[in-house]
């Protein structure tokens, strides 16, 4: 028996982004140039972030496969979360394995890392071949050390420098799909209420107007209190935020525009102010709308 729409769990954004062809597609491209597991992790979602890659470090699947020392994975991913606020950030671990993440934003709001890494830096030494054998029997599982160490022994190592380079490159993708982001905030969803889906369609056709949350609920029918409860529900913003992310997506799509004023465009979307359009602008786009510009004069986002 099917289930109903209405009982199907929504789709978080990070859901939507790991389902976008450029994400697949690049999470493709990277783990095939770079050999290195790749995962889009939402945040405080401490599972195992490598589980199932291709590309997982056989060492530490080895690892997670023993319950009582996948507790120092997970402590190393929760420090990793913690110390990449704002930029890349790499631990690593008792093993001398590395991980990174590389936050994405939507705005100035934290919604997700990019994580790779399981990885080392330099090749071991003796003396640090020695200290894991004797951690890996405090853990337990000296009857397989030997298996242990052949599978650590296979781990990847990534020089510096080159290392820089990929964590480089997946900052790049993060900016990609934190613009990616505020896209899919803004379309239709084909699993919603008809009357949600004909009220977003209504702000897009409208957005150059002066809109009230009473008035986009009068053209579809509903009572302005069921509307605003709905509307939340099913996009996961207000009205008012909502109306602001598909003004700023326009915006966006007139810049592209090299004739267009920045003033033009923000009037032209629906902004009463300049002084409202840059505060907006800039809380959901990450950046002041000049600098936005800026880019597409330079060819940056292309």
């Amino acid at each position: 028996m099917p289930v109903p729409d209405a009982l199907r769990p929504k789709r978080t954004l990070v859901d939507q982004l790991r389902a976008s062809p450029i994400y697949r597609d690049y999470a493709k491209a990277f783990r095939e140039t770079t050999g290195l597991p790749l995962n889009l992790r939402e945040l405080e979602s401490f599972d195992l972030p490598f589980h199932g890659d291709p590309n997982q470090n056989p060492f530490c699947e080895l690892m997670a496969g023993a319950n009582h020392t996948c507790a120092g994975c997970l402590q190393l991913q929760r420090k990793v979360e913690e110390g990449a606020g704002g930029e890349a950030k790499t631990l690593t671990c008792f093993a001398g394995l590395s991980d990174s993440a590389v936050p994405v934003k939507v705005g100035e709001n934290l919604v997700a890392f990019l994580q790779t890494g399981q990885i080392l830096l330099r090749e071991p030494t003796a003396a640090q071949l020695q200290k894991l054998s004797r951690v890996l029997r405090k853990y337990g599982v000296a009857t397989e050390l030997e298996r242990y160490e052949a599978a650590y022994r296979r781990s990847r190592v990534v020089p510096q420098r080159q290392y820089r380079s990929i964590l480089q490159l997946l900052t790049i993708f993060a900016q990609h799909l934190s613009t990616l982001s505020n896209q899919l905030v803004v379309q239709d969803v084909t699993e919603e209420a008809p009357a949600i889906s004909r009220a977003r369609a209504y702000i897009t056709e409208h957005h150059g107007e002066e809109m009230t949350l009473t008035g986009v609920a009068r053209a579809v029918n509903m009572s302005a209190f069921y509307f605003c409860k709905s509307f939340r529900k099913a996009t996961g913003l207000t009205f008012t935020h909502y109306v602001a992310r598909v003004r700023v997506e326009k915006v966006k799509d007139l810049l592209l525009n090299p004739n267009k004023r920045v003033s033009e465009a923000a009037y032209e979307a629906g902004f009463q102010s300049l002084s409202q359009f840059n505060r907006v602008f800039r809380r959901i786009a990450g950046e002041p709308p000049s600098t936005y510009r800026e880019k597409v004069r330079s060819g940056a986002l292309t």
